[in-house]
């Protein structure tokens, strides 16, 4: 069974197809395609929503002629259109599903919507040393950071989140105050390489609240405060040091919560998920503290970290090789700009 997956949340539009291995084996990716929409976006600091969606469109179609190609397949041979339901733009979500449903009517198959997260969650099953059930993911996707138990596709349990800022925004939103470029969180932890992260002394929220909850809002104020201490002729270097104490901090709490996730939940394997899932700092200090642990750690392929169409078109095949999928075959469809994936 073939499943094309169709991504187009926010900033990213991707295309992927899927297939269902026999005998229920994680699913095979025979090609993707994805364009990101940063460059378009870097003259205004930020996603502008109605410029994604219109760019979406453009992307879409292009996209799926050259995922098929390159899988050496046909719209013929689809059997399932997936498409992100939510969460994300309300506006970027509909031209994906929009796209879907109407391929899906054209072509008499079924079609699926798929979360975001659910997406994120369950993208190393694609890398070369797929994970097992059960597992804990720390998920780090844009305004989303959340630590939870996976027992299987669609068992989920909540242990913690934040109250606020997601660490993801913490990075961005950081940057900005910094006048660093967009994306921001690329941009201050290339500059943190540069920087010495004891230079500064950055607060930790809740580290030791004894809940696997987070909150970067307080970090956000305090490298404000310290930005406005350094002045607008603040030396190359000493940004440098406030990137790498911000980006210190930031990680600390993220693997001083895993690990409390970890000891919690007595079990010995993680899986870290989102597009902060690429953070080479993170990714070190995580392998280390689970190297001391003997905890086996999982990250999604580098290029799958971003919003990807083959993590939509993976979570659909998994949903349906488990019989959890709710396929619809009237091509109606509605999106989900809100949308917890637990609870």
């Amino acid at each position: 069974m073939n499943v094309l997956g169709i991504e187009s949340s926010c900033d990213e539009t991707g295309v992927a197809l899927v297939e269902c291995a026999a005998g229920g084996a994680t699913p095979v990716l025979r090609a993707q395609a994805l364009h990101s929409q940063i460059d378009m976006h870097q003259a205004y600091g930020g996603v502008v929503p109605e410029l994604a969606s219109r760019d979406h469109i453009r992307r879409v179609l292009p996209l799926t002629r050259k995922v098929l190609a390159d899988a050496g397949s046909s719209l013929d041979e689809v059997d399932v259109v997936a498409f992100t339901q939510g969460p994300g733009l309300a506006g970027a979500l509909l031209v994906g599903a929009g796209v879907a449903c109407a391929l899906g009517a054209a072509l008499g198959r079924p079609v699926l919507g798929v979360h975001h997260l659910e997406g994120h969650l369950l993208s190393p099953f694609l890398s070369a040393d797929p994970p097992e059930f059960p597992f804990v993911a720390l998920l780090v996707s844009g305004g989303h950071t959340q630590l939870m138990r996976i027992d299987d596709v669609g068992s989920y349990e909540l242990l913690g989140e934040t109250i606020d800022d997601a660490a993801g925004e913490a990075f961005d939103k950081s940057a900005k105050l910094m006048g660093l470029g967009y994306p921001g969180g690329p941009a201050l932890a290339r500059l943190a390489e540069f920087g010495d992260a004891s230079v500064f002394d950055l607060p930790r929220p809740l580290l030791h609240s004894g809940t696997l909850d987070f909150s970067f809002a307080g970090l956000k104020t305090a490298v404000r405060t310290r930005v406005h201490k350094l002045g607008s002729n603040v030396c190359e270097q000493d940004k440098a040091h406030l990137a790498a104490a911000t980006q210190e901090a930031i990680v600390d709490v993220l693997v001083h919560k895993s690990m409390a996730a970890l000891k919690e939940t007595g079990l010995k394997r993680i899986v870290v998920a989102g597009g902060v899932g690429a953070n080479a700092r993170l990714r070190e200090q995580l392998n280390a503290q689970c190297a001391k642990r003997q905890i086996k750690v999982h990250y999604p392929e580098l290029a799958l970290c971003t919003d990807n169409g083959a993590m939509i078109a993976l979570a659909a095949a998994m949903r349906l090789q488990r019989g959890l999928a709710q396929v619809r075959s009237d091509h109606a469809f509605n999106v989900l700009p809100r949308w917890p994936l637990v609870g």
